[in-house]
């Protein structure tokens, strides 16, 4: 998706809004009827049928006939192909359900002819809406070309955006035949086996201090008020502020690493498992909870299946997943598995040959030599299950001991 900032005029943004809501309604409407379908009954209607409803709709309702067809019928559209991907054994993807007023604001339009987008001057573009009209964007890079679709939406931050739909062309291999491993964490967001360690970008001191100020704010004013109104959209711009730093972050980083390396190997990590609630039921109530709801959103700040995604889809067949355990408790130079070896989030110092180093970059080279599980048995008891620790590469390389640097 190519996605570009929409700069519509007072009036366009009233038709626009009336297209979001005609969508989100029809959407609705057939997540209901899917809701009431059981087996043994008479099967939900397909999108034809819906077709056929949402005409006789039209004709009974005049601020539903005012709309854009196009815009209904789409987003049935769309719902068929959820429905259908959703049914599919192979994809993960889940049932539809509800869209939000506020939060899932937008709809798709198909059949783009040729023509109807044009470029204006240096830094702006036009796009031809189906009842708003000619629609200025910002034009920050080419359009690609032969584009058939395109999707119009409204973020909580205020600010509309359009996204062609086009399959970017793959970044080509360096074919130097090197490999890398990613270790990703909390405090660094990714640290690679050549050393390098990358943070995403949040937000500053200031900029914090000022979300905390909103926040507070936000708990003492009336819900549905025109100041609860406005201080949201101050907390959502900070927010969105955020967001776009990391996905401006994960894009370049994404680049960088698949020109870089031949072959890109990353933990396996299950990232809805790891930022469940702990907060538990009313029988059985979760511990620590305060303290894994700030892990959860550390985990989900750092962006660790943006990531990944975006160097699938950048070096597609050249991204191997590996079995993620004991990776950060193995050295590296010696292959010795502890847990006392990581002395904290960024020290490790090996128990056995005291060979020291940052404990991510230290789990990244095991990532890229392909060591995920080196403990026979796991752990018995308070201490961990050993092999005997491979001196070889010690002696080849020629060092006998090592003192660990500072942290």
């Amino acid at each position: 998706m190519s996605r570009y900032r929409l700069i519509p005029s007072p009036a366009q943004v009233t038709v626009l809004r009336d297209h979001c809501a005609h969508a989100r309604y029809v959407w609705n409407l057939a997540v209901e009827q899917q809701a009431h379908w059981r087996p043994g009954r008479e099967g939900a209607p397909g999108y034809l049928e819906q077709c056929r409803q949402l005409t006789a709709a039209r004709a009974e309702h005049n601020w539903l006939r005012l709309g854009s067809q196009m815009v209904q019928q789409q987003a049935l559209r769309d719902f068929a192909r959820a429905m259908a991907v959703f049914f599919d054994p192979g994809n993960p993807a889940g049932r539809p359900s509800w869209r939000k007023a506020g939060r899932n604001e937008g709809f798709r339009i198909v059949a783009l002819k040729p023509g109807q987008v044009r470029r204006l001057s240096r830094n702006t573009g036009e796009l031809w809406v189906p009842k708003v009209g000619w629609v200025r964007f910002r034009w920050s890079r080419a359009v690609p070309a032969d584009v058939r679709s395109f999707r119009v939406t409204l973020d909580r931050a205020g600010r509309w955006h359009v996204a062609f739909a086009a399959i970017p062309s793959p970044v080509p291999a360096p074919g130097n035949g090197q490999a890398v491993g990613i270790d990703r964490g909390v405090a660094v967001s990714a640290a690679l086996s050549t050393g390098d360690r990358l943070r995403v970008p949040g937000l500053t001191w200031r900029e914090q201090a000022r979300l905390r100020r909103l926040e507070r704010k936000l708990s003492r004013t009336r819900r549905g008020s025109a100041r609860c109104g406005q201080v949201r959209l101050g907390i959502a711009q900070l927010k969105a502020r955020e967001t776009d730093r990391r996905k401006d972050w994960v894009e370049k980083k994404t680049t960088d690493i698949a020109r870089r390396f031949d072959l890109i190997k990353v933990e396996d990590l299950r990232i809805m498992n790891m930022t469940r609630s702990a907060k538990g039921n009313q029988d059985e109530p979760g511990r620590n909870v305060r303290q894994k709801s700030g892990l959860n959103r550390g985990i989900l700040r750092s962006g660790w299946g943006l990531l990944v995604r975006r160097l699938e889809e950048k070096a597609p067949g050249r991204v191997v997943k590996v079995n993620a355990a004991f990776t950060s408790q193995r050295c590296s130079a010696c292959g010795h598995v502890d847990r006392r070896s990581r002395k904290s989030q960024a020290r490790f110092v090996c128990t056995a040959c005291g060979y020291a180093c940052h404990a991510d970059v230290n789990a990244a080279i095991n990532i890229a030599a392909g060591h995920a599980v080196t403990a026979r048995g796991g752990f018995r008891g308070a201490g961990p299950v050993n092999r005997e620790p491979q001196l070889l590469p010690l002696l080849q390389r020629g060092v006998t001991s090592w003192n660990p640097p500072p942290f």
